[in-house]
Formats: structure tokens, sequence, C-alpha cells
């Protein structure tokens, strides 16, 4: 008689994304919100790597890739969206970067979803001219 009927040797019994999905909100969440930049962008490149894994993992996706590029994509265009109706035009310039609270968040942001489109796109096409 088995100890744990219905339980295989074959199949993990918990998933890891879970865990980075909540690191890297926690820490997106602590970069963006205290304005630490380089935390912001780990935090939601972390957040955005492992929504991509974990839907890769679970089935919906076959290549984590293409999620990877949306999520960049989104954040990116959301944040630049805010920046354009927020900011004034003539606050948006590189040297207002360090000293505007909202202007140096939202860079964060569309610096996190620039480096996993990046970080898609290259994937995409290594796996492409790999196979």
């Amino acid at each position: 008689m088995e100890e744990q009927p219905g339980l295989s040797d074959q199949y993990r019994t918990a998933s890891p994304w879970p865990v980075f999905v909540a690191l890297g909100l926690a820490l997106s969440e602590v970069g963006v919100f205290i304005g630490l930049f380089p935390v912001a962008v780990f935090g939601l490149v972390l957040f955005g790597g492992s929504i991509a894994g974990i839907l890769t993992e679970s089935g919906y996706t076959d290549r984590p890739w293409p999620t990877l590029l949306a999520v960049g994509g989104i954040l990116a265009s959301l944040a630049i969206g805010i920046a354009l109706v927020q900011v004034p035009m003539a606050d948006i310039t590189l040297a207002n970067v360090g000293e505007g609270e909202l202007l140096t968040r939202l860079v964060a942001v569309v610096v996190a979803g620039v480096v996993m489109t990046a970080m898609g796109g290259v994937a995409s096409i290594l796996e492409q001219t790999s196979a």
C-alpha cells in the first residue's frame, strides 16, 4: 500500500515561480515608490521574467520570450504615456532625471521595460538562429 496515493516521483510538488513573482513585485514597489533606481529596475525585470516563467511552466505559452517582450513593452508604453500626461514637456530632459521624483521613477520603469524587451528580443533571435 502506498503512503501517498496519487503522488509520483516524476512530478514536482511545488513551483519556484510564485516566490520570484512576489519578490520582484515587492522590490519593484520599494524601488519605484522610494525612488531607488537600481532596485526598481531589478525588481521590475525580476517580476516580468517571473511572469514569463510561470506562464511557460504552466503551459500557457511555449516559450517565455514573447511574454517577456509583451511585459516589457507594456511597462515602457505605460510609463511613457504617464510621463507625457503628468510631466510638463519642458521638464522631460536628461538633466532633470535625477531631480524630479516622478520623472526619475518613470525613467526607471521605462529602463526596466527596455531591458525586458531587449532580453526577450535577443533570446528570440538566438533561439531562431540556433534551431
